[in-house]
């Protein structure tokens, strides 16, 4: 798939739900290639919004089928809820002129078949992994391609063609759509593959711990006999799916069977570790990332690459060194204020835990308060009831954000006091808020200088991540 169509005129391609975390990626990809990009979605916060004002890709918030460019060589459609495909005019106008549809992760796939792709796949862990590679890949002089379901700190896009070969591709276990029920990572083409994890997850569309494995051994098996497969030795689901296939194997910590691990481990605002390689040798590290769940990440990525021969110890030292992670995934955000607030991708169980464990280890003696938003079906559902009992263990304050409404006909949706009541009964101090505003006006009254505030959500959390730092810096700050 060229820049150029048969008749020499650059090619066109229009995004239906441009903000969603792969489409903008993709985006991105073609837009790096020389492609025109524009597209449209609807009710669009950052990163994503500022992240496509950044990249210059006109996007427009809402839908309307006579903005739709008139030529097209590929219309690209996302599968959130609040597109509303049934009744979208902008659906309905692209079908109406035979424009050639397709679904982000059919594209993606397609556009990357010829490529030595890397997919990294996992229950978490796989936005921070593949954007991981590609730095330490161009720490190393290499520009390859890549696609990051999240906004990377220390790169210029969430997607890039790159010139080498190698191209390294954030795989999502979660379906394309309602229409079609395969894994997105399905699509894909790998001839190398890393998993970062394996705990049930996407319970509405997986409603069982089988169901949700079970793409995950599609894809193992789909890879050529000889490829490269690196998985995280902790999980005992990838031990058991890998078989008798041979597999590079890394973990946070030494244990049998595990070829890559870190150790002498010093945790601090700069943490140091040894990386260990098969044989024992040793590699010092050092990161500005937060939690055990990173250095493990840093180890998997760093297996990946060493395995491959594509790295050495000193552009692994260097990139490792340079790497200050995705927006989201624990990014600070406060610069100088005496409570400092991260922001953490709260999607998920594992991901609010792993957080929440991060910091805690990083602060021990500060009190937390941490802000969340239930946003994914998956917090949203009565079948996640059991998390809020054990979900915010170690946390002092927890303020809770109600519930999104979009797509709640479509499962049994807990109400904002569901919730809350579940918090306080696992005796955790709880209360709700009714929006940003009101958020803040409780830490206003409820901070005094000792705490550290964790924002949890995949969702908006009412402009708080905005709004909330430089509040903090005004009261607080040098």
């Amino acid at each position: 798939m060229g820049i150029t169509d048969e008749s020499g005129a650059q090619k066109r391609a229009y995004f239906l739900g441009i903000a969603g975390a792969g489409m903008s990626a993709l985006a991105s990809i073609l837009k790096s290639e020389g492609w025109e990009v524009s597209g449209s979605d609807q009710d669009v916060f950052p990163p994503v919004s500022t992240y496509l004002d950044a990249q210059a890709i006109p996007w427009r918030d809402g839908f309307d089928a006579a903005a739709i460019p008139g030529t097209l060589d590929a219309a690209i459609i996302g599968s959130s809820a609040k597109l509303d495909l049934a009744h979208n005019p902008e659906l309905a106008e692209l079908r109406r002129r035979g424009a050639p549809i397709w679904s982000f992760p059919a594209f993606l796939g397609e556009h990357t078949a010829g490529r030595d792709t890397v997919v990294v796949a996992g229950s978490f862990g796989k936005s921070t992994v593949t954007a991981l590679l590609a730095h330490l890949a161009r720490a190393a002089g290499r520009d390859p391609g890549y696609f990051i379901g999240a906004v990377p700190l220390d790169m210029p896009a969430t997607g890039w063609a790159g010139r080498d070969p190698e191209f390294f591709m954030e795989g999502d276990e979660y379906i394309v759509g309602g229409d079609d029920r395969r894994s997105k990572f399905l699509l894909y083409h790998p001839r190398a593959a890393l998993i970062t994890s394996l705990i049930h997850d996407h319970i509405n569309v997986f409603p069982t711990i089988e169901s949700y494995e079970a793409p995950f051994a599609e894809l193992i098996a789909r890879l050529p006999p000889t490829a490269l497969l690196v998985m995280a030795r902790p999980f005992a689901a990838l031990r058991r799916l890998a078989a008798e296939r041979k597999v590079i194997w890394y973990g946070a910590a030494q244990a049998p069977g595990v070829d890559y691990f870190a150790d002498n481990i010093v945790i601090g605002e700069v943490t140091r570790f040894d990386l260990v390689t098969p044989g024992g040798g040793r590699i010092p590290l050092q990161t500005e990332l937060l939690g055990l769940h990173n250095i493990e990440n840093i180890v998997g990525a760093a297996a990946l690459l060493l395995s491959r021969g594509a790295i050495d110890a000193q552009a692994l030292q260097r990139g490792v060194r340079g790497f200050h992670g995705l927006e989201r995934r624990l990014d600070k955000k406060t610069k100088t204020s005496r409570v400092p607030v991260y922001e953490g991708f709260g999607s998920s169980y594992e991901k609010a835990r792993s957080a929440i464990e991060a910091v805690r280890l990083h602060f021990p003696a500060r009190p937390l308060v941490v802000v969340f938003e239930p946003h994914t079906f998956s917090w949203r559902n009565a079948q996640a009831l059991d998390w809020y009992g054990r979900v915010f263990e170690g946390v002092d304050q927890v303020i809770l954000l109600p519930p999104p409404a979009h797509g709640a006909e479509g499962h049994a949706q807990l109400t904002a006091d569901d919730i809350l009541r579940a918090v306080q009964a696992a005796g955790v101090t709880a209360e709700a808020a009714v929006g940003g505003a009101a958020v803040l006006a409780r830490l206003e009254g409820l901070l005094t200088g000792e705490q550290v505030v964790l924002l949890l959500s995949s969702g908006p959390l009412d402009g708080l991540p905005q709004s909330l730092p430089p509040r903090l810096e005004a009261r607080w700050g040098a």
